[in-house]
């Protein structure tokens, strides 16, 4: 049975005050064509969770969608400078930053995978991060007494990943960087595939190595070409600069009016352009 559906219809599937966990690492292979319908449709109150964020997370929380973050960082690279929608969002108390560092919300996606409501996390004893995120605890080791640091189990409800190919039935291919997708994809109670091409099934009969993401745990699959512009797709395209640059050149002012013309220049791409005959 073939799992395609419009970008409309699997926006549909997130609800307001859902957990999602969004692929990529800080501006590449972000589901980023998903990402804008969910900011169109008006979503609300979303808990986030992402190892490296950038442009996703910024653009969620320029839209008002989002109630809470998880994440080890959040920033744009060098060039472009800090998220400045999703700061001043945790500044005006519009949402809570449950800071980690990177491999702790690694450690809690594991803890989610294994089926186990926390995971030990070791480095961190000392940090002002126990102190200040409360999905961090200090417990004694059972086996030697010390005192040791673990960190809660994060499910989310679901995963938003982006891959270069995928068939109907959404066993998906990543071409170059993983990152923490297949994590997401194991520790999510539903997967969401957004993808630039819809591939054949013979071909994955005969190369079935090269599948990232097994297609019997996904409930979509989204042709989305060009679905992570402006962030970059490795294999296929980079950053696109310019729209980086003026998404973040608005002031507070017109933020409202950048928003607009954001989604608007990408609109009919989003929920046209990836559309494919089978």
């Amino acid at each position: 049975m073939s799992k395609i559906m419009k970008l409309e219809e699997g926006v549909n599937l997130i609800e307001d005050g859902m957990t999602i966990a969004i692929g990529g690492n800080v501006l590449h292979r972000s589901p980023m064509a998903f990402l804008r319908e969910i900011v169109r449709q008006g979503k609300k109150g979303l808990r986030v969770v992402k190892t490296a964020g950038g442009h996703d997370v910024d653009l969620l929380c320029a839209g008002g969608c989002v109630s809470v973050v998880d994440a080890g960082f959040i920033s744009y690279e060098t060039e472009y400078g800090l998220a400045s929608h999703y700061r001043k969002a945790v500044q005006d108390g519009l949402v809570k930053s449950n800071e980690h560092a990177c491999y702790t919300v690694i450690s809690a996606l594991r803890a989610a995978k294994a089926g186990v409501s926390f995971m030990p996390v070791k480095g961190i004893i000392n940090s002002d991060l126990v102190k200040v995120n409360d999905y961090f605890k200090v417990i004694s080791d059972p086996f030697t007494g010390e005192d040791i640091t673990v960190v809660r189990a994060i499910e989310p409800d679901v995963a938003i990943i982006h891959v270069q190919e995928c068939d109907e039935k959404g066993n998906g291919i990543i071409r170059g960087p993983v990152y923490d997708d297949e994590l997401i994809a194991l520790s999510s109670k539903r997967i969401i595939l957004t993808t630039e091409k819809i591939i054949n099934r013979p071909y994955l009969t005969t190369s079935p190595k090269e599948v990232t993401i097994p297609g019997f745990l996904v409930s979509g699959v989204i042709p989305a070409r060009k679905g992570a512009s402006p962030c970059s797709c490795p294999t296929l395209y980079d950053i696109d600069k310019n729209v980086l640059k003026s998404f973040l050149s608005g002031t507070e002012k017109d933020k409202d009016k950048t928003l607009s013309e954001y989604l608007a220049r990408y609109e009919r791409a989003d929920r046209y352009g990836g559309r494919q005959r089978f």
